[in-house]
């Protein structure tokens, strides 16, 4: 879908009748925080570049607000941990960060807030939040669980298909594949040599095994990790075709390519050692940043390649949301911010320090799409995303594990893909069972 699909006019007709609305109430930002002056809120951030985004921007928060916001910045591999331990203990944290999988995980133990409990507030909600103007694909698969919104989407990605022109038109390319056998019969053997690469699929032992790898390749092929039935659909045709593929693509990536996470996959990239990955939209910044990239001149996006099943682009990001565990003052500084950092208000700044919104307005003006060239291919994404891309409940925590270590040992060669699924699989039922979904104690939901 093109940048002129979407309704510009409409958005911005909506954001001239919602900001007379606003002044019209007499609503500002300063004036609903008025109570709360003087509240500190504390955050956890991930070292990204959309986190960096918003601390840049935040000395304006706070001097408007009188808010102190304490940002607490993990890995994002420590950043599960150190909130469920804060969370367990009815610790400080006051803003819960949601990755996609964890939110079934955080709504069922009660340590979010639904928004409604904000929103129904006349001081304390924005006229002009518009919750209409989120993506809905987005608003619902990172901040939503059973019917319920309890996160506004913040530094959304999705799956994208960044390359080389430069490469790739030495090779007699005049664009970048348009199906996953296309890039792996025609582009990988024309683009593997002189030690460079055609392709690199970040593989890490970790949720970028899982996710950026593992279930990268078995939904556009038609499968899935489970069934109607919440039973293991991994020994299925359409999920064997996606890893025995995954398999066969190896010989045009690098070699120890199981040990690449993001950092080592994006860099491959902008050193010019491979020609292609699929990555998150928030690495876009880092490719086209002459200070981190070689080739920053030659970069171009791309929609993730399809499969027979169609276009399956992985889906990332978080939402944030209002702690449970907070105080009423803590609260209500903690949606507040939210609610700012989320804005439609602040979307064009974001974009422009490096974060990735999730808001319709943000993407409508022709401009910005020439000046940051992943959003036709974002936007198009995010109307084809799998929202159980991977599945929100909350086990997957435990289940993310299990597809680490045996997808991992398949990429490797230590079991075959039907081996390993199968194990996989088991051990994957094996925990659901426990949880109560086969008993009916829980529903079927992801």
């Amino acid at each position: 879908m093109k940048l002129n699909r979407l309704p510009a006019a409409a958005a911005a007709a909506a954001i001239f009748a919602t900001g007379a609305l606003a002044d019209g109430h007499g609503w500002s930002l300063k004036k609903a925080a008025e109570p709360y002056a003087g509240t500190t809120v504390d955050v956890v951030f991930l070292l990204r570049p959309g986190y960096e985004a918003i601390e840049a921007m935040l000395p304006a928060f706070e001097e408007e607000t009188g808010i102190n916001i304490n940002i607490i910045k993990h890995p994002y591999e420590n950043a599960l941990g150190e909130q469920v331990r804060d969370f367990v203990a009815g610790g400080d944290l006051d803003i819960a960060l949601i990755d996609l999988v964890w939110i079934g995980n955080f709504a069922e133990n009660e340590w979010i807030l639904p928004i409604d409990e904000f929103t129904s507030n006349e001081a304390l909600v924005d006229p002009d939040l518009d919750i209409d103007d989120f993506f809905p694909l987005v608003l619902n698969a990172f901040g939503g669980w059973n019917g319920t919104i309890y996160g506004l989407p913040f530094d959304n990605y999705s799956g994208l298909l960044f390359y080389n022109t430069c490469i790739l038109e030495e090779a007699g390319f005049d664009g970048p594949p348009q199906t996953w056998q296309e890039l792996k019969d025609v582009y990988g053997p024309a683009l593997t040599k002189d030690g460079k690469h055609a392709f690199a699929l970040q593989s890490k032992r970790n949720e970028t095994q899982s996710a950026d790898s593992f279930a990268r390749v078995i939904w556009p092929f038609g499968g899935s990790f489970l069934d109607e039935n919440f039973r293991s659909n991994l020994l299925s045709e359409e999920s064997q075709a996606g890893l025995m593929f995954r398999q066969d693509l190896m010989q045009y990536m690098p070699d120890g390519i199981v040990a690449y996470d993001h950092a080592e996959t994006v860099n491959a990239f902008a050193q010019g050692d491979v020609a292609m990955i699929t990555e998150w939209s928030a690495f876009y910044s880092t490719v086209v940043s002459p200070e981190t990239s070689k080739v920053a001149d030659c970069v171009a996006i791309a929609p993730e390649p399809t499969g027979p099943a169609g276009r399956k682009p992985a889906l990332g990001g978080f939402s944030l949301a209002v702690a449970a565990q907070a105080d009423d003052d803590e609260r209500a500084a903690a949606w507040l911010f939210i609610q700012w950092a989320t804005s439609k208000a602040n979307a064009g700044e974001y974009l422009e320090r490096g974060g990735v919104p999730a808001r319709v307005s943000a993407y409508a003006d022709p401009a910005l799409a020439e000046t940051f060239k992943f959003i036709p291919a974002l936007v198009e994404s995010w109307q084809d995303g799998v929202p159980e891309f991977r599945p929100r409940f909350a086990e997957w925590p435990e289940i993310t594990e299990i597809v680490q270590e045996w997808g991992s040992k398949i990429m490797l060669g230590e079991v075959s893909t039907e081996e390993g699924a199968r194990i996989l699989g088991e051990r994957m039922e094996a925990v659901l069972e426990e949880a109560g979904y086969y008993s009916g104690d829980k529903p079927l939901a992801q």
